[in-house]
């Protein structure tokens, strides 16, 4: 799993942002080694620890969503994401955990805009594209999430989600699954 780092806080120095974002990160490490091994409410434990001790850590609210997402907290993933975002507003995986979630919870229009975001923040990414792509099609447009999944493919996601894509899309041109011989 990539972790993308928040932005920097312009308002600092860049050695006082850099220390300031090792210690969030170090405050994180046993969480997310916690997460990696799929230990999720073990990590919520900690999470929750590190957001006492530091309520400004994005990391902690970005993992806090992971691992509610993880065990099917949907809202509560949401309102960690959202918490995370207002901390740094350019976190990337926030953004696209986000619009998943709202995706999940019937909020397609919002899901939609998120995705939207992230691609706006950074063209081509991958994760955002099958965001927006499947946001799409949770909306029953289908265009635009062919449009959307087929640059996610061409962007070599991993195999398992790479699969799931194409027969979504074949599902969506009539096509028979891939592998259907």
């Amino acid at each position: 799993m990539s972790i993308p780092p928040p932005p920097p806080d312009e308002s600092q120095s860049p050695e006082s942002r850099d220390a300031r974002d090792a210690a969030q990160w170090s405050a994180v490490e046993e969480a997310t080694e916690l997460v990696h091994e799929e230990r999720f409410r073990d990590a919520l434990v900690e999470l929750r620890r590190v957001i006492e001790a530091e309520p400004k850590n994005p990391y902690a609210y970005y993992f806090l969503g992971i691992a509610l997402f993880e065990i099917g907290e949907l809202e509560a993933a949401r309102d960690a994401y959202q918490a995370t975002l207002k901390l740094a507003p350019t976190y990337l995986g926030a953004r696209v955990g986000l619009a998943h979630v709202l995706r999940m919870t019937g909020d397609v229009r919002g899901a939609i805009r998120e995705g939207l975001a992230a691609l706006s923040q950074s063209p081509g990414d991958g994760d955002a594209l099958h965001a927006v792509g499947v946001a799409y099609h949770a909306r029953g447009d289908e265009a635009a999430a062919i449009k959307y999944l087929e640059a996610f493919l061409e962007t070599n996601p991993e195999l398992e989600v790479a699969f799931e894509a194409r027969v979504l899309l074949a599902a969506m041109k009539g096509e028979p699954p891939p592998g259907d011989d």
